[in-house]
């Protein structure tokens, strides 16, 4: 579905803004990608995957940071999009940078919304991310559903997330701005990021160095594999809501694994046994994590197709070729 106007994606540079940017590109939309380029994590590897979008001819780049306001304002009026996936944010439970949650996650969103509400009229459709780690601590049981009631949150990413639901509940009430808030379930594959467990862990396991596994490799973690996400976020940004203007989905996989399974797939793809050292469960991690992708389902027909072990071997075999530099895309 190609329109007039282009799609902004924020986070761009980021590992779902590039696979997400990747695909609406390859159907033949025009992308304006949105990215500060911050260093959590190495730039290079951010660098590298916009690399992979520059060839598309209706791909620009736009370096920015989205708590600018003003210049992300500006942008939206003048390139005429009606459309955005905002998934800029500062990612991660564990980083202790209150500063960096609050100005990405916060004074950014809100920098979103207001750009969003001064774009041109007839704005169709705001898609945001948001977490599973707005379910709080709710242990192993049954798959979390959107009217859940959600726990106190247990870190503070959590709570930025949260409030960016709540912003964007406003929004839609005072304003009318049509938005989706996609709590994302433990996302992973190639193009990943190297502060998730998957990803250290591999990047250890080959360095010969000890891997750190908290809860003792038993917290559960639905994982959900880089592709299915995309399948589900273009699906609900073909789809925007109509009444009422604002909904919260997950997507996941739905099929939770401890992560001692993942550290023994990852023994197999890598043929190197893995040294641990076990901590206790940090206190800013949840015990599992499970969606219920019903809703999703309903809308979009989304159904995750990769497993954990198909997943993993296509990540082992990504990153492989990343760090000996023979991979290009």
């Amino acid at each position: 579905m190609s329109g007039a106007q282009p799609i902004i994606v924020t986070g761009v540079a980021g590992f779902v803004g590039r696979a997400v940017a990747l695909r609406l590109l390859e159907r033949g939309e025009a992308v304006i990608g949105v990215d500060s380029f911050n260093d959590y994590y190495d730039p290079g590897l951010k660098e590298a995957r916009v690399a992979t979008l520059a060839g598309h001819s209706g791909f620009r780049l736009e370096r920015l940071d989205i708590a600018e306001a003003e210049s992300l304002a500006a942008l939206v009026r003048s390139c005429g999009a009606r459309r955005m996936v905002h998934l800029a944010a500062q990612a991660g439970v564990r980083y202790d940078n209150p500063a960096a949650y609050g100005r990405s996650n916060l004074t950014g969103h809100l920098a979103v919304l207001e750009a969003c509400r001064g774009a041109a009229a007839g704005f169709e459709h705001l898609i945001y991310a948001s977490s599973s780690s707005v379910y709080g601590e709710r242990g192993i049981g049954k798959a979390f559903a959107e009217n859940d009631p959600l726990g106190p949150p247990v870190s503070l990413y959590a709570a930025t997330k949260r409030a960016d639901e709540l912003m964007s509940q406003t929004y839609a009430h005072l304003y009318g701005l049509p938005q989706s808030g996609l709590r994302f379930f433990t996302v992973y594959g190639p193009w990943g990021r190297p502060d998730m467990a998957y990803f250290s862990f591999a990047r250890a396991m080959l360095a010969g160095e000890p891997i750190t596994v908290f809860g003792e490799g038993r917290l559960l973690r639905d994982f959900t594999y880089i592709d299915d996400i995309v399948d589900g976020v273009i699906g609900v940004l073909d789809r925007p809501p109509d009444a009422p203007r604002h909904r919260v989905l997950n997507i996941g996989a739905g099929h939770p694994e401890a992560v001692s399974t993942l550290i023994a797939l990852l023994e197999q793809l890598l043929g190197v046994e893995a040294r641990t050292v076990l901590q206790e469960k940090s206190a800013a991690d949840v015990s599992a994590t499970f969606a219920d992708t019903s809703r999703i389902a309903a809308l979009t027909g989304y159904a995750p197709k990769v497993r954990l072990e198909e997943g993993l071997a296509r990540f082992v075999e990504w990153y492989r070729g990343y760090t000996t530099g023979a991979l290009t895309r």
